[in-house]
């Protein structure tokens, strides 16, 4: 039987919160949030980057967190949805989620939110075509909406 890899000393802040671990190089940050940190929002979907339901910022960006490897991230800042709301009021995101029934069954919701919030950081006014193209987690599907 191999042995196992040696451990990595890994360094990131989460919400602000630094935080400091060690883990084996093959976990995901995705597994590093969830098991080692206790921040359950960030979804476990498809482990292929497809459904987006595992979206995180990382220093800024929206990144899918199931492909990411937790020492991919030592010393990186990175937003979950958890750490949207500020002293107990929502993020205009989420409140809009949520005025606009954008919740569906609520699964990807929160992998949806930090995607939205990364396309208006870049474009506070997209158009639809640019809606489908970068804010869909299967973008992909935006080839059949031509309605622009």
């Amino acid at each position: 039987m191999p042995d196992r890899a040696q451990k990595v000393s890994v360094q990131v802040r989460v919400n602000g919160k630094l935080h400091s671990r060690v883990v084996e190089p093959r976990c995901l940050l995705l597994e590093f949030l969830r098991e080692d940190l206790e921040l359950t929002g960030t979804h476990i979907g498809c482990d292929t980057t497809y459904c987006g339901a595992c979206t995180v910022l990382m220093n800024g960006a929206a990144v899918k967190s199931c492909t990411v490897f937790a020492v991919q991230a030592d010393g990186a800042e990175i937003t979950t949805v958890e750490g949207l709301e500020r002293d107990g009021e929502l993020h205009p995101i989420q409140k809009a989620f949520g005025d606009c029934y954008g919740l569906q069954c609520g699964y990807c919701t929160p992998g949806l939110m930090l995607s939205a919030l990364q396309l208006l950081k870049d474009n506070l006014s997209p158009n639809q075509k640019q809606i489908r193209w970068e804010y869909l987690p299967v973008h992909r599907l935006s080839e059949h909406f031509q309605s622009d």
